[in-house]
């Protein structure tokens, strides 16, 4: 199925029919939906914005969209929308903003949508192709490898290519997917070309899930997306201490900021062998260059 047909269809029919009638080029390149009441609805392609529709969205339509999103039912992702965002359906995202609702210091639910942003889930095969030959030790294995990059740069998409490519190598790989975001999984399913070596643990927290990969699955390369707890951090040393190679990604744009963050140590540590700084110029997706556990330049782009 189209990628940008699933999020289509979780939208009320008026709506619907305005995005059908733009021209192939855009919905093809979708990456996002902007819904915010008394503002029209915009979407974002290939770096640009657009205005759909010629009415403003309201409340109403708001929450119609809202439980079409939650298939209206708001308790089945009661743990999710304490996040701010759901997952859904072909590992699409749906961020969620209104009334936070608060429960002993902590967020509960949100309530009263105010806005909804539904990003739009890629996949694009060979996108890590080039990269791949600087991850490889030579004995078969994957070196230890931390993607930077800011919010909107490709990385889940250049993940979710690695995960294939060394899958499709003959490595065994366990994918702890939190956010159902990587595999896209759906009723057992998934909606990616994840390799034929590649074991889901959907829905999990990360440290946990981690944990439960290495002692169930006993996979030659552990990935996930988006460390950064002081949990974590735990189970990535257990993962070494098991032999087991690790490829993950952090927000980040430098590699002070990595020093910062809740895995600095590990990195001082020179855990990790590869760092890749991703970022979208000139376009999304871009490795900007390659440095190993020092910091020293491997490849930098042309560009």
């Amino acid at each position: 199925m189209n990628r940008s047909r699933q999020l289509f269809e979780k939208l009320p029919g008026e709506i619907l029919r305005e995005l059908e009638r733009l021209p192939s080029s855009v919905t093809e390149n979708l990456e996002e939906i902007r819904f915010r009441t008394g503002e029209f609805c915009t979407i974002f392609s290939s770096g640009k914005e657009y205005r759909v529709g010629k009415e403003k969205i309201t409340s109403k339509i708001l929450n119609q969209i809202f439980n079409l999103i939650l298939n209206y039912s708001v308790y089945a992702y009661e743990e999710e929308l304490k996040n701010g965002y759901i997952s859904i359906e072909g590992g699409h995202r749906a961020g969620i903003c209104g009334r936070v609702v608060m429960e002993d210091g902590k967020v509960k639910s949100i309530k009263d949508i105010s806005s909804l942003n539904l990003r739009r889930s890629r996949e694009l095969p060979g996108i890590a192709d080039p990269y791949v030959p600087f991850l490889w030790t030579g004995k078969g294995a994957v070196r230890n490898t931390l993607i930077l990059s800011p919010p909107k740069c490709g990385k889940t998409t250049l993940l979710r290519d690695f995960i294939r490519c060394f899958s499709t190598a003959g490595l065994k790989v366990g994918v702890c997917d939190e956010r159902s975001e990587l595999a896209g999984m759906h009723q057992g399913e998934r909606s990616y070309d994840l390799g034929p070596r590649t074991d889901v643990l959907d829905g999990c927290p990360k440290a946990q899930g981690m944990i439960m990969l290495i002692r169930s699955m006993a996979p030659d390369l552990l990935v996930t997306d988006e460390i950064g707890r002081e949990e974590d951090c735990r189970a990535i040393e257990a993962a070494v201490c098991a032999g087991i190679s690790l490829l993950t990604t952090i927000h980040g744009s430098r590699y002070e900021d990595l020093l910062r963050s809740r895995i600095g140590e590990l990195v001082r540590q020179g855990i990790f062998q590869r760092i890749l700084f991703l970022e979208n110029q000139p376009s999304v997706g871009t490795v900007r260059s390659i440095r190993n556990e020092k910091n020293e330049i491997l490849w930098s782009h042309p560009c």
